[in-house]
């Protein structure tokens, strides 16, 4: 089995009024060295796989279709073996 540990960011040119909400929160906070914070996602996925190249092709799939928004997001992935429960 494997597991996709996936990462789902905005693009650099995407404003991110989330993290600009953050950023201000821990400058209430007495934060002040706190520039900027940009919110991500982290998502993990178990695949029934043992084929790597085969896993690659479904998450990349799976985040195209369904993880990510291709104008706005971009994302990375790894992926490491785990033991079938």
């Amino acid at each position: 089995m494997l597991k996709a540990k996936i990462f789902v960011r905005l693009k650099a040119s995407v404003l991110d009024p989330q993290g600009k909400a953050v950023t201000q929160a821990l400058h209430q906070l007495g934060y002040s060295n706190v520039n900027d914070t940009r919110v991500s996602k982290y998502i993990e996925l178990i695949l029934d796989e043992t084929d790597h190249s085969k896993a690659t092709e479904t998450i990349n799939n799976i985040c195209d279709k369904l993880l990510a928004n291709p104008n706005t997001e971009h994302y990375e992935f790894s992926l490491v073996e785990v033991e079938k429960p």
